[in-house]
């Protein structure tokens, strides 16, 4: 199938999401990177949100690989989404009981009709390897 009439428009990682009245979607807990006390770590739930713009029907899928890439942390069943001409959608992919056996940059990527749309890093840290990244004061975090 050809991708080129669909952008992926964002991907958000959070605690989870509520459909409200009116269609409307809550997120709660956005998140860019998980830092807990001690690892492994086994998160209960989470969730990924792609919203998609374009047309055409296609098969989405998200998958969280290691830090090495060479295993598959985690990945969510194949989504079917359809599109009118110049439509959107979002879709969300739940993850329940998912396990981090260790520090590092893990990837998420979301795939379209198999073919790799986008990748970014998940950093998965704990309180002792924390310790050796950056002062906190060099740490910049803005809120719009």
């Amino acid at each position: 199938m050809n991708n080129e009439n669909l952008n992926l428009i964002y991907t958000l990682l959070c605690d989870d999401v509520r459909i409200e009245m009116g269609n409307k979607i809550s997120l709660m807990g956005i998140f860019q990177n998980i830092m807990v006390e001690k690892l492994p770590v086994s998160l209960i739930k989470f969730a990924v949100i792609n919203h998609w713009r374009g047309e055409g029907r296609h098969e989405t899928e998200v998958r969280i690989l290691s830090p090495d890439r060479s295993n598959l942390v985690v990945t969510s069943q194949p989504t079917p989404i359809e599109l009118p001409p110049g439509g959107f959608t979002d879709n969300v992919s739940f993850f329940i009981n998912v396990v981090f056996p260790q520090a590092g940059t893990y990837w998420v990527q979301t795939l379209c009709d198999t073919e790799v749309m986008e990748e970014f890093p998940l950093i998965v840290t704990d309180q002792g390897s924390a310790a050796g990244m950056q002062p906190p004061d060099q740490v910049s975090e803005t809120i719009n």
